[in-house]
């Protein structure tokens, strides 16, 4: 565990206090790497394993930059996830480190009757998490227009370039914006994973 304090790593008072609400005093290495590199505006490619806070690394200071550029009534960052249980997860974290900001998150996802995401969308949130599948269908059936997102995750990233997803994946990320903000955070980076990612990524940090 870090020694360094997360009031270290230049967060607003906001995300401290939710922070403390939490319960976190120390930020874990991947979280003290990430945070900087992301309130810069680097692109990033990091490596994490499954519980080492990964989610708070990108989540913390999205939600920092998106708070200090406010321009509101579309969707401003988008996090892309395999997995209808990590896509939840994701959610409620941004959901309890953004609870002092007002910025507003939904969730997309298979497996479950679409008429709520189609409303949530409609009231135009500024973070939207999302399984590919999903937003797919939803963005062929024009229910949501990402054509003004900021940043974009990729979590799970060496499952999300694998074959099963690539496809969907590289549809979603044609009618995004050139000029954004993009990260991956993977468990493993073996070098086809590399090699993928390096077309979604700008001068990237590592």
């Amino acid at each position: 565990m870090s020694s360094t304090q997360f009031d270290a790593l230049e967060l607003i008072e906001p995300l401290l206090r939710a922070l403390a609400k939490e319960g976190y005093e120390q930020p874990t290495p991947i979280q003290e790497q990430a945070i900087p590199q992301v309130l810069a505006g680097r692109d990033l490619l990091a490596t994490a394993q499954t519980g080492t806070g990964k989610t708070a690394a990108f989540s913390l200071p999205m939600l920092q930059v998106l708070n200090e550029s406010k321009s509101g009534g579309q969707v401003r960052a988008l996090i892309l996830t395999p997995t209808r249980e990590l896509a939840l997860q994701i959610d409620e974290s941004f959901r309890n480190y953004g609870r002092f900001l007002k910025l507003t998150s939904t969730v997309v996802l298979g497996g479950v009757p679409v008429g709520a995401q189609v409303r949530a969308l409609r009231n135009k949130p500024d973070i939207v998490v999302a399984t590919p599948g999903r937003l797919l269908d939803l963005m062929n059936q024009r229910h949501v227009k990402l054509d003004r997102v900021e940043m974009l995750v990729l979590d799970e990233a060496d499952r999300m370039l694998d074959m099963g997803f690539v496809h969907d994946v590289r549809k979603i990320v044609a009618v995004l914006p050139n000029k954004r903000q993009t990260m991956l955070f993977s468990a493993t980076l073996p070098s086809w994973v590399q090699a993928v990612a390096r077309k979604f990524l700008r001068a990237d940090k590592r």
